[in-house]
This record gives structure tokens, C-alpha cells and sequence, in this order.
């Protein structure tokens, strides 16, 4: 039996694809946003911040990649439907989690069905964080 196991991670290019991507669709929009790209490991492997983004939603940005890595993949905004039917104290307790963002803007990135990281925007509102980070991660592979 094996005490490792391989991990496939985004690579530095593939940080930058989802960067562009991620600020052509923020350009589009009109919104200055920070944009994160962290690997499945939570590390974070690139970062940009928009000309007028805001300056406290940089950490916003990389908290909701280190958010989706940390949760298999689940996009930030996927939160609130998990709380619709669960008990009180998980609903209550688990957004005080330092770190943990659960709102729109955090996406992961999947590569023949593996995540290997995930965008995360900030800056905007949470529906524009939300179409940007997708762009970001469509970006990856070439959409």
C-alpha cells in the first residue's frame, strides 16, 4: 500500500489563463476586481489586482480560491443552498470560519473531471464576482 498519492495542481500558465480571462470579463463588465488563483493544495499561484479594486477585497479574492479548494470544489455561492435544509448550528457556526468566504466569486477549476484549482474574484458585486471567476476558470481550457 502507498503512503502518497499523485496530485495534478494548475500550473503557472494555467494560473495566467484564468487571470486574462477572469480580467476580460471584469473589463467588460466595468468592475475593478482582485483576482486569485489558487491550486488544489490552497496554495495560491497567481494574483492580480485590478486598477481601483478595492484594496481589502484582495484577501476576499484569495479566500474564496482557498474556499473552493478546501471544499472539493464547491463554488462559493453554493453555500447558501446547503444551509436551506440543514440544522441550526452548521448553518450558524461554519461561516465564522477564518477564511472561509460563502458568497458569490469563488470557482473551481476541473480538468477531465480533477480539480486542480480554483478562481477566486472580488471587487464587484456577488453576481459580477461570480460571472468574472467563471470566465477565469472557462479560460483555463480555452473557452
Amino acid at each position: 500500500m502507498s503512503v502518497t498519492r499523485p496530485q495534478s495542481v494548475i500550473s503557472l500558465e494555467g494560473a495566467r489563463r484564468a487571470i486574462a480571462g477572469a480580467f476580460a470579463k471584469a473589463t467588460d463588465l466595468g468592475v475593478a476586481v482582485n483576482i486569485a488563483v489558487a491550486d488544489a493544495g490552497g496554495n495560491l499561484v497567481s494574483f492580480d489586482r485590478m486598477d481601483g479594486a478595492a484594496l481589502m477585497s484582495a484577501s476576499i479574492a484569495q479566500d474564496k480560491a482557498i474556499s473552493v479548494v478546501s471544499f472539493k470544489g464547491l463554488p462559493t455561492h453554493a453555500w447558501t443552498d446547503l444551509f436551506a435544509g440543514d440544522d441550526e448550528s452548521v448553518g450558524a457556526g461554519i461561516p465564522h470560519r477564518p477564511g472561509l468566504v460563502i458568497f458569490g466569486g469563488g470557482i473551481p477549476i476541473e480538468i477531465e473531471g480533477e480539480l486542480v484549482g480554483a478562481v477566486g474574484c472580488s471587487g464587484g458585486s456577488s453576481q459580477e464576482d461570480r460571472l468574472i471567476a467563471e470566465a477565469g476558470a472557462a479560460a483555463v481550457l480555452g473557452r
